[in-house]
């Protein structure tokens, strides 16, 4: 019997859109640090990778303290409100549910903070569809999306080989490529077709129902 192909599914820019409560509380972080005002095509590019590189970029800092400073003022509104302003993206629930009923296994691989995916996947749900939520620890563990793919893979024992990882941005191709994992870029997150296929991939796709297809 074929084994079916082994999902591995980024989530802000890929299953869920939380633009509004990733720009909101980054402002809301900036606004208690006499922070630079920043547009929204600015703020598109803040989601997905690691805030902890993002506050650095933003504050022209490498000053642990006043990055440590924004995340906890970031963190006092998301953790709040920030994480309910969001949304599944159209086709997600229809597509995860047809992928579920195929046989493929699924885990979310992002680079958010764990606490905040679990809340997130259950409060949407998303969870029922997903066997774990591996995402990054709140003290910067696991803020490296490659070396959370290898802890994945790892600790569920996965045929490296029969895992795709799905992901919008360059971090979730670069992780993929890092360990040997098929990757496909999404085009309805916050990813340019030109930011990833630099960063090495070689499917894009532009709505959820081509997953179906795609992963075979």
């Amino acid at each position: 019997m074929t084994v079916a192909t082994t999902l591995l599914f980024d989530l802000d820019g890929t299953l869920t859109d939380n633009y509004a409560g990733v720009t909101r509380s980054i402002r809301y972080a900036l606004s208690g640090l006499d922070g630079p005002a920043v547009d929204d095509g600015t703020l598109r590019h803040c989601i997905g990778p690691p805030l902890r590189k993002t506050f650095a970029r933003l504050l022209a800092t490498e000053d642990p303290h006043r990055i440590e400073h924004a995340l906890a003022r970031y963190r006092e509104r998301y953790a709040v409100e920030g994480w309910r302003e969001n949304e599944v993206y159209p086709g997600i629930d229809e597509t995860l549910a047809a992928l579920a009923g195929r046989g493929h296994r699924m885990y979310l691989c992002t680079s958010k903070p764990k606490v905040y995916a679990e809340r997130i996947v259950v409060h949407f749900g998303l969870a029922g569809y997903l066997d774990a939520v591996y995402g990054a620890e709140l003290d910067a563990r696991m803020d490296d999306k490659a070396n959370l793919m290898a802890e994945l893979l790892a600790s569920q024992r996965l045929d490296t080989p029969r895992c795709v990882m799905i992901g919008d941005r360059a971090q979730d191709i670069i992780a993929a490529n890092a360990n040997g994992v098929r990757a496909l870029g999404v085009l309805w997150g916050y990813g340019s077709a030109d930011e990833l296929r630099g960063a090495g991939a070689r499917d894009l796709l532009d709505a959820p129902a081509q997953l179906l297809a795609a992963v075979g």
